[in-house]
């Protein structure tokens, strides 16, 4: 008995010095995974990033360039475009600083002006892809969300008001509630549902759109008919946005693996089904299949899929992207013909209608079986429908409330926001811009 304990006392230094190294040995391999940079996930946010990039100066500028007259079709192309400049700059210098910085009582970050204390060795959250990738990637966001707004303005703001516009707006309004949603502000805290942009990008600009839509008044001929200069560039365009949106959802992932997958073949499919959804109450009600129809139902499709794309199977989607046609539909023509409000392309009819839906179904349909993140009414979770309608209703009241005071300091800054009505009737091509967009000799 005594021989045995001698060679248990033997042997329990040796087991402790076994079961230190183990743990320490555990400990550098999980410390080499969070310091270790992601080569392939790396690759993929780069190329998301660019995905995302071309989605704003060329897919959105297209998209409603080719819904606006002829005589303004260059200004709505600017607008996008330099939505995207603005965002471009306003973003590196404090935008990022105010969405992903530290965080401040669940209301703002801040920590690093001009990026200032990022290195380029610096790895963002897991430690797969470097930081600067990150503030890259989520400057596209920034730009494409502005770049939204003026979908419900053109042909009747000035472009010096929307460049004053755009770069307060990043900063008082999308930073913020960026920081609220995916920055760990009190909606991320909350458990707010929202994968790749239904608060933070389409409720946003949805709403930010009408408000100063209904601030700047309607076109003096809103009313009478006002024909597409190209519905061909606003399929294209719609086309090059359905391209890039698989950067926009997938690359929302931030990395090259199963969800990132299930995100791209979710945002296809919503996209498809919301198509031929609009399509068909379209052909019920007026009985032609239009492509401007088609186009504007692909894109309500991928607004709707947006905030689920990470949670949903492809049957949420289905289901998603069907309804998603449909309400869109009926933002656009019955909403907004109902109370006679001027937004021109539909920024909040397919933006913010699509967006509220799609936020809300998040909370129905999430699936934890794809993302063990995220648990909607279907799978036992009614609580998350009721998280998602709070998410909902903080950005819609606080985008309204802050857009409206933003836009306000722009139109002071310009000496007045809206153009003189002989510029409005020659059309802010030339009047803005001193070109025109086909010339015929």
């Amino acid at each position: 008995m005594r021989s045995k304990l001698l060679s248990l006392a033997t042997l329990l230094p040796v087991s402790a010095l076994w079961a230190a190294e183990e743990a320490a040995t555990e400990v550098a391999e999980v410390a080499e995974k969070v310091l270790t940079l992601d080569v392939g996930n790396t690759a993929w946010v780069l190329t998301a990033t660019a995905l995302v990039m071309f989605m704003t100066p060329a897919g959105l500028a297209l998209f409603y360039g080719g819904m606006s007259r002829s005589k303004n079709l260059l200004n709505t192309i600017a607008m996008s475009v330099m939505g995207y400049i603005v965002a471009a700059i306003v973003w590196v210098v404090a935008g990022y600083t105010l969405a992903f910085g530290t965080d401040i009582g669940g209301v703002i970050g801040f920590d690093s002006l001009f990026l200032s204390g990022i290195k380029v060795t610096d790895l963002w959250a897991t430690g797969s892809i470097p930081v600067l990738l990150f503030v890259a990637f989520q400057m596209t966001f920034a730009g494409i969300t502005v770049a939204l707004v003026s979908g419900a303005v053109i042909e009747r703001l000035k472009f010096s008001t929307w460049i004053v516009f755009a770069a307060i707006w990043i900063l008082a309004v999308y930073a913020p509630i960026a920081h609220w949603v995916w920055g760990g502000g009190f909606l991320s805290k909350l458990g707010v549902l929202d994968f790749a942009g239904g608060t933070v990008v389409h409720i946003n600009a949805g709403v930010a759109g009408l408000v100063i839509a209904l601030m700047l008044g309607k076109r003096a001929d809103y009313g009478k008919a006002m024909f597409p200069s190209s519905v061909t560039l606003t399929v294209l365009g719609a086309s090059m946005l359905w391209f890039g949106w698989f950067g926009f959802n997938a690359g929302s992932e931030l990395g090259a693996d199963g969800i990132a997958a299930s995100a791209f073949l979710v945002t296809n499919t919503a996209a498809a089904i919301a198509a031929l959804a609009w399509m068909t109450i379209e052909y019920i009600t007026y009985k032609k299949f239009t492509l401007l129809g088609i186009a504007s139902g692909i894109v309500a499709g991928l607004v709707a899929i947006t905030p689920a794309a990470g949670f949903v199977d492809t049957a949420g989607a289905l289901v998603i992207g069907a309804v998603a046609g449909i309400v869109a539909f009926y933002g656009v023509n019955g909403l907004k013909k109902a109370l006679k409000y001027d937004d021109a392309l539909d920024a909040f009819g397919i933006h913010g209608v699509a967006g509220i839906w799609g936020a809300i179904a998040t909370g129905i349909f999430a699936n934890p079986e794809v993302n063990e993140l995220g648990t909607g009414l279907l799978y036992g979770n009614a609580d998350q429908v009721v998280i998602q309608i709070e998410g909902v209703i903080v950005t819609i009241v606080y985008t309204a409330i802050a857009t409206a005071i933003v836009f306000k300091i722009a139109s002071i800054l310009t000496g007045g926001a809206r153009v003189s009505a002989d510029a409005e009737s020659q059309g802010l091509d030339e009047v803005e811009h001193g070109e025109k967009a086909f010339n015929l000799r």
